[in-house]
């Protein structure tokens, strides 16, 4: 794990992520995390096709479709704030207990205590902020590791959320609140919102392209550029339309998408995101160049923390109810959907659209394995093996570029 120590020397220039390894491909030298990204597309349309034949044709049904969305967004919003955790070297295994307690106090606050919709929505939020706060806090400042604090934080914040319901569901009636997890826009806004992230994307990758150029960093290749708008946008496009052939695109898929470009932009056009490949691709060098360890792990964990509450709020909203069982192993879904999605559990690489594919890549699995009515341990076999084949590789690569 990262060192955490905050001593800089400012007479050096801050560390930026520079350009990654690059592979040949008919002449044409390619990202190595690009080149990750279209292969877990194709690897998912396999997944895809494989459960649409095993199924005679349900999994892709349009109704189907939409369910494994809305799924796939609780995954998703916690991936991509794993994403950000890994990229820095550390690791978060109490997600799914923290999502369990703020959908609890969302629920609690609304029925117990006779809260409105947003106050409701705050407490859930900043409880996950307050966890988030705690967790960065002993990491950065008391040098705990984050495997150790978060592996209590799964055990403390599970047993909280037992305590205060008592260990009893407790159903939402709001129909304001349930929206956010079972309702759908119309079709028109549906396209009009993908239309704003097809634009987006470009922005954002446009706008990286200059940023390297200008720093005299080497920038890709035109192709592999058009490639990096087309791939996402094709991606956004085809979902969308998918989505508009049952009854829209769902709220939770929308909330999703946002969380996922801003955090894509906070990862590849801030010097926030920067520092935080910096100090998970070299902690001591990240500390002697003036980059204050203490305070971006601490950010990120509270970013992470924020990112729980959403996703506490998304999967209470779509069950309707609070359980103290709710989010049970949500954090190893996430984990896997990074390193999936070609994050490295060392740090310092990863992508917030690699972690999104890997969110719907895990959705999928259990979605499509559900459909086939396939035993529980099976299921649990099957992920703990791709994920353990997805680290292997990893690290297999990792030792063939030494």
């Amino acid at each position: 794990m990262s060192r955490t120590s905050d001593k800089t020397v400012i007479d050096r220039p801050p560390v930026v992520a520079d350009s990654e390894p690059q592979k040949s491909i008919g002449g044409l030298k390619i990202q190595a995390s690009a080149l990750r990204s279209y292969t877990m597309v194709f690897a998912l349309v396999g997944v895809w096709l494989l459960f649409t034949w095993a199924t005679d044709g349900i999994f892709l049904e349009a109704r189907n479709f939409s369910n494994l969305m809305r799924q796939t967004a609780v995954t998703g919003v916690l991936a991509v704030g794993m994403l950000m955790v890994i990229v820095t070297g550390q690791i978060d295994l109490s997600v799914g207990s923290i999502v369990g307690l703020t959908g609890g106090i969302s629920a609690i606050a609304m029925t117990s205590l006779g809260w409105g919709l947003v106050p409701s929505l705050a407490a859930a939020i900043c409880a996950g902020l307050i966890i988030g706060a705690l967790h960065g806090g002993l990491v950065a400042y008391a040098n705990v590791p984050s495997f150790i604090v978060t592996l209590g934080g799964l055990l403390v914040w599970r047993g909280v959320i037992k305590g205060i319901t008592h260990g009893i569901t407790i159903p939402v009636s709001l129909d304001s609140f349930k929206a956010i997890g079972q309702s759908y826009v119309a079709r028109s806004v549906g396209l009009l919102i993908a239309g704003l992230a097809i634009a987006a994307i470009c922005w954002l990758t446009i706008r990286r392209v200059r940023a390297r150029t200008q720093y005299g960093l080497a920038a890709p290749h035109s192709l592999e550029t058009a490639l990096r708008v087309l791939g996402p946008s094709l991606v956004v496009l085809g979902f969308t339309l998918a989505l508009n052939s049952y009854a829209g695109v769902p709220i939770p898929v929308i909330i999703l998408l946002a969380i996922a470009l801003t955090g894509a932009f906070l990862a590849q056009n801030t010097t926030f995101g920067r520092y935080l490949y910096a100090i998970g691709g070299n902690a001591d060098a990240a500390r002697l160049s003036g980059i204050s360890l203490r305070r971006h792990i601490l950010m990120v964990f509270c970013l992470m923390g924020v990112l729980a509450g959403v996703a506490g709020v998304i999967y209470t909203a779509r069950v309707g109810s609070g359980s103290p069982d709710a989010g049970v192993l949500l954090e190893l879904d996430a984990i896997a959907a990074c390193v999936i999605g070609g994050a490295s559990l060392m740090g310092g690489r990863g992508t917030i659209f690699g972690a999104c594919l890997g969110a719907v890549f895990m959705a999928s699995l259990d979605n499509g394995m559900s459909l086939k009515n396939v035993p529980d341990f099976t299921q649990d076999i099957v992920k703990g093996s791709i994920l353990v084949a997805a680290v292997g590789l990893d690290m297999l690569g990792r030792r063939k570029n030494a």
